[in-house]
């Protein structure tokens, strides 16, 4: 090689160490930039040049070249934020978004997503995050905007009440002169009446607030009264009832709310053990198809009520006029043998006109199997108490907050308390993640060496999980760079040298003329 090519060896040389100290000073400048991955430069050397020396042949390199810029996609360190929608994903993967003017894909690792004024979830860059859409706790459709706007929780209407109560065993029927002992709540109620039952007609009563189907609440009130016994055996009536104005069912084609039975929903008695401990419960309601139309607190209308799927016994309240609610009662007992009617009447008993028969507590009807759960309706000495009280329906609500699992499931918490799946972020990853082409802004987009993206959800099929509230931070070894940096300087320097030396070479050379 001539002393020319040895300066073009050192040429190439200092080409490259400023090409890999640009690399290095690219990371340095990015050390505190959010998700940003580290790179590194590998060297090729170049073409050789053939001698003869000593009738052998030898070769010569010509200098060095840049082989690749090679991307580390090792994960960084994560910072904790005060944002629910700052989000890092622990593992594999890369955020999906969209740039909206131009419809091109892009993807990230930066989770430092805001919603827009026009309720989308974007990035910094106003790129919008991709995802699907909920229903319940399943994704379905196809990738999509994330957006919110004006989200809200619809109603739901009450379809279970649950009562946990003591009665006071000592209390003292107040309707000791009804014709039926058992139904003598139901005898001296009148929906008509400013008061449907005075305060001097019952023991105890408790009121919890339902829901209809379109969000409104409306109360129910339980009354209990004891009934007198003869064989010591602890029985207690109650009836449910709503605010007679708002009673809006059917009733031989006139609105209850116009009758005497408005507001009347269900009938019944809890048996006792003598110990206080709940033995057995009847439940009564009103017939679909009335023996007597002309009254509906007529005691013949009044049949044994069906069971839900739980086995509780229900009632129908109509609150809107669009049909009503089945709402079952839960006071501590259900029904675990729901075939045929449910009950058992080999007392004789089948509707609430039965009941004046009834002579004796173990003639009531009584459930196929009753199954007495933890925090039943009790009857003991104590005070008459309400302990708990609980109904599953609820109002609208609005949007207050959102939340993000590590699946990426997208929550909205509403002000009717209520949470709702609402997106599941999508994460890609690709078979080659050194081919995907850097874009600044930390976007990323495919190419055909990285090959198209495989997109999944969080936590599934190899992609990572997100953490809320943190984002990941550069991967960046400062200490490394830096070390590198010193590394570089001294190479670069080396080159520099080849280059004086050739050059003090040739102009030695040169003077061999003078």
């Amino acid at each position: 090689m001539s002393i020319t090519g040895s300066m073009y060896t050192g040429i190439s040389g200092l080409k490259a160490q400023s090409q890999a100290t640009s690399v290095v000073s690219n990371n340095l400048a990015n050390a505190s930039t959010t998700a940003y991955k580290s790179s590194s430069i590998a060297f090729q050397d170049v073409f050789y040049s053939t001698i003869y020396s000593g009738g052998s042949v030898d070769q010569i390199g010509n200098g060095v070249s840049v082989a690749s810029v090679n991307t580390d996609y090792s994960q960084g360190a994560y910072a904790t934020t005060n944002s629910a929608t700052d989000v890092a994903i622990t593992g594999e993967g890369f955020y999906v978004v969209i740039d909206p003017d131009t419809g091109n894909t892009y993807y990230t690792r930066a989770g430092n997503f805001i919603f827009n004024n026009q309720g989308y979830l974007v990035d910094s860059h106003g790129n919008r995050v991709q995802g699907w859409a909920m229903d319940g706790s399943s994704i379905s459709g196809s990738l999509t905007n994330i957006v919110i706007d004006q989200s809200q929780s619809p109603p739901s209407a009450t379809t279970a009440v649950s009562f946990s109560l003591n009665l006071d065993s000592t209390e003292s029927d107040h309707s000791t002169s009804a014709t039926n002992p058992y139904a003598a709540l139901f005898e001296r109620y009148d929906g008509t009446a400013e008061t449907p039952l005075g305060d001097s007609t019952y023991a105890y009563s408790t009121t919890i607030s339902v829901y209809d189907e379109n969000g409104s609440a409306h109360d129910l009130t339980v009354y209990f009264d004891p009934v007198e016994t003869d064989d010591g055996t602890i029985v207690w009536e109650y009836v449910v009832t709503s605010n007679p104005s708002e009673d809006k069912r059917d009733f031989g084609g006139t609105e209850m709310s116009t009758t005497s039975g408005a507001g009347m929903l269900m009938t019944g008695t809890i048996t006792f053990s003598s110990s206080g401990n709940i033995t057995s419960l009847t439940a009564f309601t009103l017939s679909e198809m009335p023996s007597d139309p002309s009254d509906p607190l007529a005691a013949e209308n009044w049949e044994l009520a069906e069971f839900d799927k739980n086995g509780y016994p229900v009632f129908l309240a109509d609150f809107t006029g669009g049909g009503g609610q089945t709402i079952s009662m839960n006071l501590g007992m259900y029904n675990s043998d729901t075939t045929g009617t449910g009950w058992d009447t080999s007392g004789g008993i089948t509707s609430l006109a039965d009941m004046t028969t009834a002579t004796t507590p173990g003639e009531l009807p009584s459930f196929n199997n009753g199954i007495v759960r933890t925090s039943a309706t009790t009857s003991t000495s104590l005070n008459n108490a309400t302990y708990s009280l609980s109904q599953d329906g609820y109002a609208p609500g609005v949007l207050v907050g959102v939340s993000i699992n590590e699946n990426g499931v997208l929550s909205g918490s509403y002000t009717n308390g209520q949470t709702r799946n609402l997106y599941t972020i999508a994460l890609a990853d690709f078979a080659n993640t050194q081919g995907l082409l850097a874009q600044g802004s930390n976007l990323y987009s495919a190419t055909t060496e990285s090959g198209q993206a495989f997109i999944g959800t969080p936590g599934s099929a190899g992609f990572g999980t997100l953490a809320s509230y943190s984002l990941e931070q550069s991967n960046v070894d400062t200490a490394t760079e830096l070390t590198n940096m010193i590394i570089l300087q001294a190479v670069y320097q080396a080159n520099a040298k080849v280059i004086t030396t050739a050059d003090t070479l040739l102009s030695a050379a040169i003077n061999m003329k003078r």
